[in-house]
């Protein structure tokens, strides 16, 4: 107990100078408690608990700084770490410790681990320290499997957390962590699904994929969802056109993410779910083979490599074959990239020995539609080449009657002068001498 209340003291990493020896026995302290509370049985009596969450509350929960690097970006950039750490690594070990205590009792803990510590604890996953942000992760999935009264609640403010992210900060450091919590939470539904559940897939986790920062935890955010699709097939429409519904049209990388997600959803899809999904899905997967980004193009073309993905193709190649074949033909002759072309041959030949008479229906339609193609292309060049010699006409048409109208017109000027010198010859003389006098 008063080892507890040692460690309550609070010392500033940030001055490396001072305290030294006061912190090296707090840590040497902390390490005695890890130990003690680790190896021994009987040790969690009821007045140890609200004085190990004082502890543990009183070094970890504070009001996070902001960070140093307004632009901060985790792929790119190093996180700032925790000053405190030596410290604090230690009383989150002490705290893990002593939820998986044998001896610990949810029923006297519930006490002090309440919904206010819950909400502090789940502040700290914007933490740019990620030694802390998993820690914290395991902790609150300890939490959540030993008080059943929690349960909800947690789940609710991470729903909060998740919507503030995508609707308004857009920044959040610990999204990865709190998704893999929901991995393992989602994995233990029970079914049917809850409409509260449905909801959290639909309005939370397929918007996630909207988010800028979806390379850090895509992962994790796809594993959730193939577990939905997994746990309730008859979700697997919803979550496909979901995503089909937010495609990114820009990013590359993005597409990639998305083909990927989109084969793992395949993986576990039955095929009656799969027919209701086919054409929509088809429709981008055909955008996505005649990406001029050869990534996105080689990612949709390695569906041909899975086996079960063949098979539902194979099985429904009458509705898959019209929709691909355009794109798959057209890029084997034009497309930049030698690897790509090798792979369109290759799907082509797979597509052919699927179905040849399709496919041989659908080459001769391709080749037709080309014909047209060309033959309106030619029409229209035609067409534009008519109205430039009509232009021209048109064009020279105007000038020559500009000049006949200028030509008038000097004329009719001429005639007048004469015809006023005809008029009245004896003013005609008296302004001709009147010239004639100032010119000298």
């Amino acid at each position: 107990m008063q080892k507890l209340q040692q460690c309550c003291v609070m010392f500033d990493f940030y001055d490396t100078v001072t305290d030294l020896k006061s912190k090296e026995t707090k840590r040497a302290t902390l390490n005695e408690l890890v130990d003690y509370v680790s190896t021994n049985r009987g040790v969690l009596v009821e007045p140890v608990y609200p004085e190990i969450t004082t502890m543990v509350s009183t070094n970890i929960f504070r009001t996070l700084p902001p960070s140093e690097n307004p632009d901060f970006d985790p792929e790119e950039d190093e996180p700032t770490l925790e000053a405190s750490w030596p410290h604090m690594q230690l009383v989150y070990e002490f705290f893990l410790r002593f939820l998986e205590n044998p001896d610990f009792q949810p029923s006297t803990a519930k006490r002090y681990i309440d919904q206010k510590f819950v909400l502090q604890l789940l502040e700290l996953f914007d933490s740019e320290d990620p030694r802390e942000r998993e820690f914290i992760k395991t902790i609150l999935h300890r939490i959540y499997g030993k008080f059943l009264g929690l349960r909800a609640f947690v789940r609710k403010q991470i729903n909060n957390i998740f919507l503030r992210y995508i609707y308004e900060t857009e920044h959040f450091n610990g999204v990865a962590e709190l998704l893999e919590i929901l991995g393992s939470i989602i994995n233990g539904f029970a079914l049917p699904l809850k409409a509260e559940h449905k909801q959290f897939l639909m309005k939370i986790l397929i918007p996630l994929h909207t988010a800028k920062g979806l390379a850090l935890f895509h992962a994790q955010l796809a594993y959730c969802v193939v577990q939905f699709s997994e746990k309730d097939p008859t979700l697997t429409e919803v979550v496909v056109r979901g995503l089909l519904k937010f495609w990114p049209k820009t990013c590359s990388q993005k597409e990639v993410m998305f083909l990927g997600e989109i084969e793992e959803i395949l993986d576990v899809i039955e095929p009656t779910q799969f027919k209701k999904i086919q054409e929509p899905l088809f429709k981008q997967i055909s955008k996505c083979v005649a990406s001029p980004h050869f990534q996105v193009a080689e990612r949709a073309l390695y569906y041909w490599n899975n086996e079960y993905i063949l098979s539902l193709i194979e099985e429904n190649n009458a509705k898959i074959l019209p929709i691909m074949f355009a794109n798959l033909y057209r890029i084997s002759k034009e497309h930049w990239n030698p690897t790509i072309v090798a792979l369109v041959y290759n799907v082509l030949k797979t597509l052919m020995e699927m179905n040849s008479k399709l496919f041989d229906e659908l080459t001769a339609s391709y080749k037709c539609d080309r014909q047209r193609e060309k033959k309106k292309e030619q029409e229209r060049e035609e067409l534009w080449r008519k109205l430039d010699e009509l232009r021209l006409q048109e064009t020279s048409a105007i000038q020559n009657n500009r000049h006949e109208i200028q030509f008038t017109y000097s004329n009719n000027n001429n005639n007048n002068k004469l015809h006023d010198e005809d008029e009245n010859p004896a003013a005609a003389v008296t302004d001709r001498i009147e010239s004639n006098t100032w010119a000298k």
